[in-house]
């Protein structure tokens, strides 16, 4: 059974959480402005994205000395779009699927391979095809090098990338055997990359090369399939398999409707992937306009990322100076989610995993800046219950009424109900 539509017009409490989910938050005009629509309309507006950045982004990874610098420069560049770019959704979902097929800047060091899969995750992050990302990506050089594939030859197979394929990024476990790891990786041989490679050629770019001579050219048999399988066959397979489908639909799930997902609604969404060939933009649009998401509220704890750039776009989006912008990444970093480099291939836990006592202090310290310090953007009102809340009948809001716009900016903040979504 697939999810149930809302169908009644957006309410301000709606509109409000439609964008804690969607966009980080919102403003007081930006909630008015989606109050009285219809949820399928906002939805889809907001899902129409096209490839516009932020103007004026003050980060360049290019001019970058060395390439620890190159990699800050990196982060501070996407949290800047994630701050001020047009298209909050898209760079939500660039931030979901950057925790699905995990690289790391522990071995990914090179700043066209990782400009290059940021753009790749941007033009296919609500891709029509499933498959068409699952390939984009795969054949980037910083999944080839991350996860070994760019090591894979005929006669001597790394596995690293086909296991990965198989149990994060597709199926999940269970549907494939230790046989279809092996078969995979014979598959996938030859698939590399060429340039960039060293400390020292941290700008020269990196390109996507299949090298015949190092593909295995043998019969496989591969999740029920046998044939002299190619690199592509391996992933179309491991991406339209029927589990796919329930896999990926949690995911979506677990970043736009609950920490612990309702395993019933997550059936609705695979079935509408199931329906749609693995169409991901519908899957989302019946899932961000759906009865289900309008009643969970409240059941997502903000990632260090989403609580930094949240704060920001519910306060307007305040032109902060660079360095600021670098001290939150760096805030973030220390709050236990790095731009680039989550803890594990399997990406972050999420969840209860961010609240802990010291990132807990950290985000009084980062609300604190944003607020009551000395650097702090210009507030003359604070922003609306709703904004901060999601809701006008909270019950934090009552305290805060006597203080001042900073205060009382800062306590919503560091509330348990604005670090909920």
């Amino acid at each position: 059974m697939t999810l149930t539509p809302h169908t009644r017009p957006l309410s301000a409490e709606d509109a409000a959480h439609f964008l804690r989910r969607t966009a980080f938050g919102g403003t007081d005009s930006q909630i008015r402005a989606l109050t009285g629509r219809a949820a399928a309309d906002a939805t889809r507006e907001a899902l129409a994205f096209t490839a516009a950045l932020a103007p004026a982004n003050p980060f360049d990874p290019a001019t970058g000395a060395t390439t620890g610098a190159m990699l800050q420069l990196t982060r501070a560049r996407w949290l800047y779009e994630l701050v001020y770019g047009p298209h909050p959704l898209r760079e939500k979902l660039v931030l979901t699927w950057s925790n699905h097929f995990v690289i790391g800047t522990d071995k990914v060091r090179n700043h066209p391979a990782l400009a290059g899969y940021l753009a790749t995750l941007r033009q296919h992050a609500a891709t029509p095809d499933f498959t068409r990302l699952a390939l984009a990506v795969a054949q980037t050089p910083a999944m080839l090098r991350y996860l070994d594939n760019d090591q894979n030859k005929k006669g001597k197979p790394n596995e690293n990338f086909s296991r990965e394929l198989l149990e994060l990024f597709t199926v999940g476990l269970g549907p494939y055997s230790e046989a279809d790891v092996r078969e995979g990786a014979r598959a996938l041989s030859g698939w590399t990359f060429t340039g960039g490679r060293g400390n020292k050629n941290f700008l020269e770019p990196q390109a996507f090369v299949f090298n015949a001579r190092q593909h295995d050219t043998g019969q496989k048999t591969y999740l029920g399939q046998r044939g002299n399988l190619s690199p592509e066959d391996v992933v179309r397979a491991a991406a339209t398999h029927p589990q796919t489908a329930l896999s990926v639909s949690r995911k979506l799930h677990r970043a736009f409707m609950a920490d612990t997902p309702d395993e019933r609604a997550v059936q609705g969404s695979a079935e509408t992937w199931r329906r749609t060939n693995g169409n991901v933009g519908a899957v989302l649009t019946e899932l961000l306009s759906s009865a289900e998401f309008y009643a969970s509220r409240a059941r997502i704890v903000r990632s260090p990322v989403e609580y930094v750039v949240g704060a920001l776009r519910t306060m307007g989006q305040p032109a902060l100076e660079p360095k600021a912008v670098l001290n939150l990444m760096q805030t973030a970093g220390r709050m236990g989610q790095v731009l680039l480099q989550p803890d594990t291939v399997k990406g972050w836990d999420g969840g209860r995993e961010w609240i802990n006592d010291s990132a807990l202090l950290l985000r009084l310290q980062a609300a604190a800046a944003l607020t009551l310090g000395q650097s702090a953007p210009t507030l003359d009102r604070a922003p609306s219950d709703l904004a901060l809340f999601g809701s006008e009948r909270s019950a934090a809001a009552a305290a805060l009424t006597s203080l001042n716009a900073r205060q009382r900016t800062y306590l919503a903040l560091v509330s348990p109900e604005f670090q909920l979504a």
